[in-house]
């Protein structure tokens, strides 16, 4: 097993520059471990409110209270610049964001953690290939975590990567300790579940298997976000740090989180890792074309996004247009994070409607169906949003 991890680790050592990289099964699995290992609880950890909400669960599980961040409205990335004094005065972290792998200002957000003395922590699960500053994204940080469930599409798996070698031993064991043991039932069905679903969308079945995988929960949201539960969460916060109490929260969408991987299921993710390149080539060569676009934010670096923001009048128009062309939209994150959770679970951003109006209107597009994606927003008469005009000139 220890042979399997270290082939993957390879890897990606080689895409960062030699950054120390640890196997884990999911990237929210690797947050958690980052965040126990450089906060104590009770910190505070500013992040950005237009994010999955299971990484607000992660952070309530280390113990932690989540501090939303202003956001740039073109891209949905962290504004450093207008987040208060009295807020970076008492924070224990940053934790990045790179929404769809559009970078955060790691630079600018180094040097101020620098100055603080807390630490920065990045979460490149969307931002595999993209850069900031000559450097990739997810070489800022103490500590940085992917996913090889996005441009990889391995279905499981990341890396929790180190600035300091010498901490992989320690964390390395706290991993360990925290796994579950493989399954052999979920190895089959991590097997086989490529081919089902190549044969429902050859089929054209995709409701119908949406419907299968909500009723086996294995897709368990009914709305873009999950049920809150708050009075549940409320009766596990005492408990944290510690992951049991909110695993039903942290579990959503993959249940094999933190289940260690068998020796066929890394097989599969280091052949698809090997072919990265050519997944970033195809997604950096959509990114120009939807940047390009009228829908799109001209003169930005055209990154290998993973879904590149699209901005859109009408988002909800917008996906039904695209679904009529066969084209799913996901990771939509509406509303942001301190609408969702409210203030017991979280401290509101200093700019809210920031994140508002781009939760609203970000489309995040797969650029791998660029050309489709365009004509069906065309085809429907869809109008551009512009964040300039939504926010009264602020930008």
């Amino acid at each position: 097993m220890v042979s399997a991890y270290a082939e993957l680790e390879g890897l990606m050592r080689g895409r960062l520059g030699g950054r120390e990289c640890l196997y884990v099964p999911s990237c929210r699995f690797g947050l958690y471990l980052a965040l126990r290992h450089w906060c104590r609880p009770g910190g505070r950890v500013l992040m950005s409110p237009v994010n999955d909400d299971v990484i607000l669960f992660v952070v309530l599980a280390a113990g932690l209270r989540p501090v939303q961040a202003p956001l740039d409205p073109r891209d949905g990335s962290v504004d450093a610049a207008a987040v208060p004094d009295s807020v970076w005065s008492g924070l224990s972290a940053v934790l990045t964001t790179n929404l769809y792998g559009n970078p955060d200002p790691a630079p600018e957000l180094r040097e101020r953690c620098d100055r603080l003395g807390v630490p920065l922590i990045e979460d490149a699960a969307h931002a595999i290939g993209s850069t900031v500053g000559g450097r990739p994204v997810g070489t800022y940080g103490e500590a940085s975590v992917f996913s090889l469930s996005k441009h990889v599409h391995a279905k499981t798996g990341g890396f929790l990567t180190l600035a300091d070698p010498a901490l992989r031993d320690e964390l390395a064991a706290a991993r360990d300790a925290l796994l579950h043991p493989t399954r052999a039932t979920a190895e089959l069905a991590h097997l086989a579940r490529p081919y089902a679903e190549a044969a429902v969308r050859g089929l054209r079945l995709t409701g119908a298997a949406r419907a299968a995988l909500r009723t086996l929960r294995l897709e368990e949201r009914e709305e873009i976000r999950m049920p809150l539960r708050p009075g549940a969460l409320e009766r596990a916060l005492p408990a944290a740090p510690a992951l049991d109490p909110f695993h039903s929260w942290i579990r959503v969408d993959m249940h094999d989180y933190r289940l260690r991987p068998g020796a066929a299921r890394l097989r599969r993710t280091g052949r698809r890792l090997s072919r990265l390149d050519t997944v970033l080539d195809a997604h950096r060569t959509g990114t120009a074309r939807l940047l390009a676009s009228e829908y799109g934010s001209a003169g930005r670096e055209p990154q290998p996004l993973f879904r590149v923001p699209l901005l859109v009048e009408d988002r909800d128009a917008a996906v039904a247009a695209l679904a009529r062309r066969r084209i799913t939209t996901g990771y939509l994150y509406d509303p942001p994070l301190d609408a969702y959770a409210g203030e017991r679970f979280t401290d509101p951003s200093p700019a809210p409607e920031r994140a508002a109006w781009f939760a609203r209107h970000a489309l995040p597009v797969d650029p791998r169906r660029a050309d489709d994606a365009l004509a069906a927003l065309r085809t429907a008469g869809l109008r551009p949003a512009h964040p300039s005009a939504a926010l009264g000139g602020a930008r």
